[in-house]
């Protein structure tokens, strides 16, 4: 298959990796992406995951709570500048009070704003405000207590983070403080259980074969697996991750320890997946091609 300098960015953008290292990658695994980029964290060669997009990645997350049930939402515009203002901070959260009575963001778009859709409110700032914004997404959970939090907080209830977290037993005290945890640390999830099975599986392929490079026996690398796996999920996901306020508990631990069990936790970040590439990259092909 041919390689085409747009697959090369494509795989560039996504991994970090240098261009002729992205390029071997494809070259090796006949173009295929996923496989490219698990090719290249196999050697090493491939940094955090990034995404890239065109969709403004600036805006407020607002987070709301009726009873035990709540909402986070997500409102992108094109500047920081646009986040601090006064009526873009009066809309958002006005959406998100419409939220808390929807089930998800194409509901909420269609809802009822003060006489018109939230579609037409966001068209209405558009114009008045000058950039472009949209609801880009929502996430709601329900559980017998549910807290929120807002980290670098622009207005009460919005911010540059929203973290919800649901649980049964503990107080409002505690909630806040695994909140805080969550907008700090970042798990990908509840527990392993809550883990795609897929992305595990593939976890465990990319580290056996990482270990492999070692050259090690085949009994001491599946004694390597189970060590680097269990590292893996006290990393990412949340029951299992050393608790920001006492290190010497998980945070499933300190939550039973103060009798509250973690159901759930949404987290929602203004523009987390979204990236603007800035780089010349037809000036670096050039470059690379002169040697």
């Amino acid at each position: 298959m041919a390689i085409t300098a747009s697959m090369v960015k494509e795989l560039r953008d996504s991994t970090g990796a240098g261009m002729m290292d992205a390029k071997k990658a494809l070259t090796e695994t006949d173009g295929d992406m996923e496989a490219a980029v698990d090719w290249l964290r196999t050697k090493g060669l491939a940094k955090a995951a990034k995404k890239s997009g065109r969709t403004a990645a600036e805006g407020l997350v607002a987070v709301k709570v009726e009873g035990g049930h709540g909402v986070a939402v997500e409102v992108n515009s094109e500047t920081d500048f646009v986040g601090k203002n006064a009526d873009f901070q009066k809309m958002v959260s006005g959406i998100a009070d419409v939220a808390v009575t929807v089930s998800d963001v194409d509901a909420l778009n269609s809802a009822d704003m003060g006489g018109k859709p939230v579609s037409t409110v966001i068209t209405d700032a558009i114009a008045t405000i000058g950039e472009n914004m949209s609801v880009r997404r929502m996430q709601s959970i329900d559980g017998d207590l549910v807290v929120s939090y807002v980290h670098n907080a622009a207005a009460p209830g919005m911010g540059k983070i929203g973290v919800l977290v649901a649980m049964t037993g503990g107080d409002e005290a505690l909630g806040k403080q695994i909140a805080m945890h969550i907008a700090a640390v970042n798990p990908a999830a509840l527990s392993e259980d809550d883990l795609d099975p897929a992305v595990v599986e593939k976890e465990k392929q990319v580290q056996m074969d990482i270990a492999r490079e070692s050259g090690k026996p085949d009994a001491v690398i599946e004694k390597m697996i189970v060590g680097r796996m269990q590292k893996y999920m006290s990393e990412v996901t949340l029951l299992n991750q050393a608790f920001v306020v006492n290190p010497d508990l998980t945070v499933g631990a300190a939550a039973k320890e103060a009798g509250a069990t973690i159901t759930g936790f949404v987290r929602l970040e203004v523009g987390e997946g979204i990236e603007v590439v800035k780089e010349d990259f037809a000036a670096e092909v050039a470059k690379a091609a002169q040697g």
